[in-house]
């Protein structure tokens, strides 16, 4: 890893250099990737997400953007608490040690905080996972198999046992590739926490409400108990396996 900060102290940049072997090819600005003619793709969610190529590797650029009401005042700044706390510096460890434990996640690549008096802006930049489709639009095919479920459930329950809580589990959080392996995005504010079966049936019962949400959404969708139960018989077989 290597890590930058420029000489008035307000900018630091966290790469993996393994990717950048290159420091200044590192960059956070979506028209030095246009003008690199990189940019690959996008999607919109909080901001809008870019996708860019870099030397063959399909990376996904983030900027941190605020949600709620407080986006209504404040779109994109933070306010400054230590390097350690900003929301792109945490992001990257957690994602870095969800690597090293082998756990289904897209790789960290950069992360950025420009810190101006007490306030800072940040980004973040991740390995894009090919082949793969949002768990949305799975359950729009209604393509889901049994097999499917119990999977999911599984891949949930290895989170949990490592204690990786995602404050937003949900079905646009949820990545799904043609081998039938599932994995898990944005990771902002999330946590590495002590293992209790309380926030664990918490953290589970927010995604089936996002289940049942995305159906209510699109009354096309085919959400079943049984296909709930099914994810239970995964997310249990794997931790009595654990």
């Amino acid at each position: 890893m290597g890590i930058i900060q420029n000489k008035s102290g307000g900018e630091y940049i966290l790469f993996d250099s393994e990717v950048f072997t290159n420091p200044d090819d590192i960059s956070f600005s979506v028209k030095t990737w246009a003008n690199r003619s990189a940019i690959i793709g996008f999607a919109e969610g909080r901001g809008t997400t870019f996708f860019v190529d870099y030397q063959g590797r399909e990376l996904v650029l983030r900027h941190y953007k605020r949600g709620g009401k407080v986006a209504e005042y404040i779109d994109d700044q933070y306010f400054w608490t230590g390097l350690a706390r900003s929301r792109a510096w945490r992001e990257f460890k957690l994602l870095e040690y969800m690597q090293q434990v082998s756990l289904p996640v897209p790789r960290p690549v950069a992360a950025h905080v420009e810190r101006q008096g007490l306030l800072y802006r940040a980004d973040l930049i991740t390995q894009r996972i090919r082949h793969t489709h949002l768990l949305l639009n799975e359950l729009e095919n209604n393509s889901l198999q049994q097999g499917h479920w119990v999977a999911l459930g599984g891949m949930i329950r290895r989170f949990h046992e490592r204690g990786i809580h995602h404050v937003d589990l949900n079905v646009k959080n949820v990545l799904l590739d043609e081998g039938g392996r599932f994995y898990l995005i944005d990771f902002d504010k999330c946590s590495h926490r002590k293992v209790t079966t309380f926030w664990q049936k918490s953290n589970l019962m927010r995604f089936k409400r996002s289940l049942q949400k995305a159906v209510l959404l699109n009354p096309e969708i085919i959400f079943t108990e049984q296909n709930w139960n099914w994810l239970l018989q995964g997310y249990n077989t794997a931790g009595s396996q654990a």
